[in-house]
C-alpha cells in the first residue's frame, strides 16, 4: 500500500524529518514502512495497517511543526508509543483486555462500557461518571493492569479522597496504612480479580501498584504510570487541580465518580464537576458519562437507582 502526503516549505520539512533525517528513521524502524521524498510529497509505502499509522503520526508531525512548536526525537516517541498501547493492550473485534488473573481476560458488557474503554486507550485524560456498579473503577483498573502486563507502563497509582460516606468514622485503630484502608478497599477488590494476592503484594512491595490517598499525592510527577483518581466526586477544586497537574510523560490519568453521591459539605462545590465545566473544550480529554443501562451489579441495583432518582425528581432536590 502506498499514501502520498504534501509537504510544507523546506524549512518545515528539515524540522519534520529532523536532523539527517532522523525521525524519519525513527519511524521506518518502528513500522517497518518506506519512505521516498519528492519535492513536496512524501510517499509512504509497506504494509497497510503500518503506512495508515505512519501517515496518521506523520500528520500529527506536520500540525506541530506548522503551529510552530517544537519537535524532537522524544515527541516522535511519544506518538509512537501512543498508537502501540491501544493496539497492545486492546482486542477491538473481541473488547477484550488482558489481565494476570486466570480469568486472561476482561470484557466489557455494555455498549457505555465499551464507549469508556475505548475513550481510556485514545486519551491520555478520561473523566468517567456514572451511578453505582457501572464498572467505572473495575474498567479503569483493567485498563491499567493492562498495560502494566504489556509493558507499556512501569506503574498503577490508585487514588481516593478519604471522605466518610455520610457517617463519621473517628479515630480508627491502628497505623497509617490500617487507618486508610476502608477508604481504599474497593481498588482492592478490583486488583484482586485481575491477579492473585501474592503477584499483587510483590508489586506493591516494589512500588509498582500504589494505592494511597489523594492527599499523599501532592509534590510528584508521575511518568510512565497509569493514574486513576476514584470517588473523585469527592475531590475539592485545589485537589482536582493537584490531580490533574501531577500527569506526567508516557503517562494515562482516569478520573471517576458518581456525582449523585456526593459526600462534600453543602456549601463546598465537587472539584469532579469544575473541572469537566472548565476542560469541556480541551482536545485530548475524553469524557464518559455511565448510564442506569450499563450497571452491571445485581438486576435489583438497576431498579434501585433508578427509584431513587424518580424520588428525587419528584421530590425537586439537588443532586448535584
Amino acid at each position: 500500500m502506498e499514501i502520498t502526503l504534501e509537504l510544507g516549505a523546506p524549512s518545515e520539512q528539515l524540522r519534520l524529518f529532523g536532523p539527517a533525517d532522523a525521525h524519519l528513521r525513527m519511524l521506518r524502524e518502528s513500522l517497518g514502512v518506506r519512505f521516498t521524498a519528492r519535492d513536496r510529497n512524501l510517499l509512504i509505502s509497506g504494509n497497510e495497517a503500518d503506512v495508515t499509522r505512519a501517515a496518521e503520526i506523520i500528520r500529527k508531525m506536520q500540525s506541530r511543526v506548522s503551529k510552530g512548536s517544537s519537535l524532537d526525537a522524544e515527541d516522535v516517541t511519544e506518538l509512537l508509543e501512543r498508537g502501540s498501547k491501544r493496539k497492545a493492550v486492546f482486542d477491538k473485534g473481541s473488547m477484550s483486555l488482558s489481565v494476570y488473573s486466570s480469568k486472561n481476560v476482561i470484557k466489557p458488557s455494555t455498549n457505555g462500557q465499551r464507549k469508556y474503554v475505548e475513550k481510556m486507550l485514545s486519551n491520555d485524560l478520561t473523566f468517567c461518571i456514572g451511578p453505582a456498579g457501572t464498572g467505572k473503577t473495575y474498567l479503569a483498573v483493567a485498563v491499567a493492569v493492562s498495560m502494566l502486563k504489556s509493558k507499556q507502563i512501569r506503574r498503577i497509582i490508585l487514588a481516593r479522597p478519604a471522605v466518610e460516606a455520610g457517617e463519621k468514622l473517628g479515630f480508627l485503630p491502628g497505623d497509617l496504612q490500617e487507618k486508610v484502608n476502608p477508604y481504599l478497599r474497593p481498588l482492592f477488590d478490583a486488583l484482586e480479580d485481575m491477579m492473585d494476592f501474592s503477584q499483587m503484594r510483590k508489586f506493591m512491595e516494589l512500588d509498582v501498584i500504589e494505592i494511597i490517598p489523594l492527599a499523599f499525592m501532592r509534590g510528584r510527577t508521575l511518568n510512565e504510570s497509569v493514574v486513576i483518581c476514584d470517588e473523585a466526586q469527592n475531590t475539592s477544586a485545589m485537589q482536582m487541580l493537584m490531580i490533574l497537574t501531577r500527569l506526567g510523560r508516557g503517562s494515562k490519568m482516569i478520573i471517576t465518580g458518581d456525582i449523585t453521591q456526593i459526600d462534600l459539605r453543602s456549601n463546598q462545590r465537587s472539584g469532579m464537576i469544575e473541572a469537566i465545566e472548565t476542560l469541556r473544550r480541551i482536545r485530548g480529554i475524553g469524557y464518559v458519562k455511565l448510564t442506569q443501562t450499563d450497571i452491571v451489579r445485581h438486576r435489583l441495583v438497576q431498579n434501585i437507582v433508578r427509584a431513587y432518582k424518580r424520588r428525587r425528581k419528584n421530590e425537586g432536590r439537588d443532586v448535584r
